[in-house]
């Protein structure tokens, strides 16, 4: 049988994961609204085809600290069914013999712009900054999301099963981020991770201040005026949910504006009045539903949104490139907050500066949560890379950070930061069976992603042309003269 061109392979994958070539899947046009109180966005995502699979002998790291010699991983049912030595093969499973090879949970990127800020990177497709005010609460990034965005396939074949799309990082609050899990589909609820929460991404330090700094008589533009935009806004978002909830009880509602918008509530002629979407999405916050990924690069900074979000009643999720980590890294273990860091980009601006090589290694010494992100539709290419670099320097430093460890800054810890690490980021029976199959030691240079699987269902296959995405953007592009 002649094998599907890639395009059309990759197409045909698209239906099925979006679920129109599922039994009993209603068409998109045909699925019942959701009620009021539920996602008017939900998630459309169907896992893929599955067998039975027993990847066998090979070095495992399960993202829970282990590193195993010989070992066996066993997926069944789309889960990781079973994980140790001499595993038996269930009666019809597939069997990839797997010695000399690695396998790791899928890496997750905690920090990415893909699809918002897709490739080509031109004007037309730059839809990640709504830098029309300091605070928009009320944008969510996946309404920017083009799931055509060459850089999913890209990062697939880097190994990276789930990404974090973020807002950019011109505003005090830039908006929701979203979970997608990198597998195609013509939209982007077809992509979006099941039960994932939403997040909120923020920004402290020299991008919202110069931003609007710049702009005649708008704020902020200090770093006291960063704070003060945070305070006011979570103010305002207090009283907009008093108001609600007076309303609720048949109480007047009031006005309850603020900055962001509209406050009130109540119906009136059967309609629900006083709404206010930026509101919504900062009252998630207060309600603890909704989890702040903070960018923030200084270490005095990083301790003011603490004491901040202290103040107004919300938990900070992570801080992101946090460059001057290692300074607090003592107060991010207590507080429990993880530090998602590039391994060692440093000193493109001046509050870059202060950077070290150590300081992934530094905030897990500590005992903190500790991530390698790659805020790059370069780097996210080759995120086990960069988690090598952070490791090595760790180990320069005499921090003697192994490999077990080290896989859990791209696995394990990012899945805790955006709140899906009951479903994946280690290895663990129950877990969904995100797994690569490496062609050697994942933190050396020389290896690649030979297999992924998601949920259990080959994705991509570094041998196999019809499991070599490719995206509809794509298609019909001619090669180089040279053949490349």
């Amino acid at each position: 049988m002649t094998p599907a061109p890639r395009g059309l392979a990759w197409a045909l994958a698209a239906l099925l994961a979006s679920g129109c070539a599922t039994a009993g899947a209603p068409p998109a046009e045909e699925r019942p609204a959701a009620p009021r109180d539920e996602n008017p966005y939900p998630s459309t995502y169907r896992p893929l085809p599955s067998g039975t699979t027993l990847i066998r002998g090979a070095t495992v790291l399960t993202g829970t600290g282990e590193e195993l010699a010989g070992a066996d991983v066993l997926i069944q049912d789309g889960r990781i069914a079973a994980v140790g030595e001499g595993l038996a093969a269930p009666e019809g499973a597939e069997v990839v013999e797997a010695s000399g090879r690695w396998v790791t949970p899928g890496l997750i990127d905690v920090h990415s712009h893909l699809g918002v800020y897709p490739s080509p990177s031109i004007s037309a497709t730059s839809d990640g900054n709504e830098a029309t005010s300091p605070v928009t609460s009320r944008v969510w990034a996946e309404h920017s999301v083009w799931p055509q965005d060459p850089g999913f396939p890209r990062a697939l074949a880097g190994g990276v099963t789930t990404l974090h799309v973020l807002p950019g990082s011109a505003n005090l609050i830039g908006g929701r981020g979203v979970t997608l899990k990198n597998v195609p589909s013509r939209t982007v609820q077809g992509m979006k991770f099941p039960g994932a929460p939403y997040t909120l991404k923020m920004a402290c330090g020299e991008n919202p201040k110069r931003v609007y700094g710049g702009r005649r008589n708008q704020a902020p533009s200090t770093r006291m005026g960063n704070v003060a935009g945070y305070r006011q806004a979570f103010l305002d978002a207090a009283e907009y949910k008093r108001s609600r909830e007076r309303a609720g009880r048949g109480g007047d509602g009031g006005e309850g504006r603020g900055r962001g918008g509209r406050g009130g509530g109540g119906r009136e002629g059967g309609r629900e009045r006083g709404r206010d979407l930026g509101m919504e999405t900062l009252v998630g916050v207060l309600d603890g539903e909704i989890l702040v990924q903070m960018h923030c690069y200084r270490a005095e900074e990083m301790a003011v949104i603490l004491d901040m979000a202290r103040e107004m009643g919300f938990e900070v999720a992570a801080f992101h490139h946090a460059v001057e980590a290692y300074k607090v890294a003592d107060l991010l273990a207590e507080e429990d907050v993880c530090g998602a860091m590039w391994a060692d980009w440093w000193g493109f601006k001046l509050e870059a500066f202060d950077g070290v090589r150590e300081n992934i290694a530094l905030v897990d010494a500590a005992g903190g949560c500790a991530i390698v992100h790659s805020d790059s539709e370069r780097g996210i290419q080759r995120l086990n890379q960069e988690a090598a670099k952070a490791m090595a320097a760790g180990n320069r430093a005499g921090l003697d950070v192994s490999r077990a460890e080290a896989i859990r800054w791209v696995t394990a810890n990012p899945a805790k930061a955006i709140g899906i690490a009951e479903k994946t980021g280690t290895l663990e029976a129950g877990k969904a069976a995100d797994v690569v199959i490496w062609s050697g030691d994942p933190f050396s240079v020389y290896a690649h992603a030979e297999r992924v699987y998601l949920d259990g269902a080959p994705v991509y296959d570094r041998s196999d042309p019809a499991l070599q995405p490719v995206t509809d953007f794509e298609l019909g592009i001619l090669p180089a003269e040279d053949g490349s």
